[in-house]
């Protein structure tokens, strides 16, 4: 395999959650031969101040890679500025990069995945991301990757090609969509994609993620995915900031090592019709939906 991708991961201050997303990255197969960046971010308030030390503590001990370089800003940053900066520094001196945040449990064949990815498709100009995230699709009938037009953030990788035109002004990219984009973009209003970057728009989110996808979908970009899923979230319990206490997204993580990717460079229309269906589907009926928010209810009122 041709020179391996650094990673970056992003902490803050969830010591248990750092501490089983470093656990899995160990056990990757490359991670040994790989380079570790931890960027750890800056207390906000004083009270994250102790977290954020223990967090600290913890990835000064870390081992198990090629080389481990922790970044602790004197200030903070934010996720979106963090992730950002990060990715900026270490594409521009790698020309690529894998990224994790602190609560993504992987697979043994991740670091394999996104590596072999990486390389493969390193000059194709169209395929601009590849995620490691799946939801719970039906995958029957799926290749075990495929190109699509969104972008997941659970579990990504770049090229310095491609993050070239990572587009931060929201203004600008809503200045690009006219109603045939945001119907595509938003998986025809099954997905409230433009809604967020609505909300980035009038402060509601820092989301570099959603103006991430923009960027790409603007260009005609494509990502590479698997069908089923390399990564595990673990921070949809209402711990992180930007997460909300939520199972829709819960899946089992593939043992199976990734062996095809495709050659053909387009969207895999079987595959956006899986992804499509899940979501337009993926809060249940008006019953599911009910026990849903009474468990998300009993969860915030302890």
């Amino acid at each position: 395999m041709q020179h391996l991708s650094p990673i970056a991961l992003f902490v803050y201050n969830r010591p248990e959650h750092t501490r089983r997303t470093l656990n899995y990255l160990q056990k990757n197969l490359l991670a040994d031969e790989s380079r570790l960046y931890i960027f750890s971010d800056a207390a906000k308030t004083d009270a994250d101040t102790a977290m954020v030390e223990e967090v600290r503590q913890l990835i000064k001990q870390v081992e198990g890679f090629k080389t481990v370089k922790v970044i602790e800003r004197k200030t903070n940053l934010g996720l979106a500025n963090s992730i950002i900066a990060g990715v900026t520094q270490l594409v521009s001196e790698y020309e690529k990069v894998i990224v994790f945040e602190d609560d993504l449990l992987s697979s043994l064949n991740t670091l394999t995945y996104f590596n072999q990815g990486l390389n493969r498709y390193a000059d194709e100009d169209k395929i601009m991301h590849i995620g490691a995230y799946m939801y719970p699709i039906d995958a029957s009938g799926l290749p075990q990757t495929f190109f699509y037009r969104a972008a997941t953030s659970w579990g990504w990788a770049t090229w310095a090609r491609a993050w070239k035109y990572f587009e931060p002004d929201v203004d600008k990219l809503i200045a690009q969509f006219d109603q045939k984009k945001v119907l595509q973009f938003s998986i025809e209003g099954n997905m409230n994609f433009w809604k967020q970057i609505q909300q980035f728009k009038s402060g509601k989110n820092n989301s570099w993620a959603i103006r991430w996808y923009a960027s790409i979908f603007l260009r005609g970009g494509l990502t590479l995915n698997p069908a089923q899923s390399l990564i595990q979230n673990i921070g949809n319990d209402g711990s992180g900031i930007h997460s909300n206490n939520e199972d829709i997204y819960q899946v089992q993580i593939t043992k199976q090592p990734i062996t095809y990717f495709p050659d053909v460079i387009e969207e895999n229309e079987k595959a956006h019709q899986s992804v499509k269906y899940f979501l337009k589907n993926r809060k249940g009926n008006l019953w599911q939906r009910g026990l849903r928010f009474l468990k998300q209810l009993r969860l915030f009122s302890k």
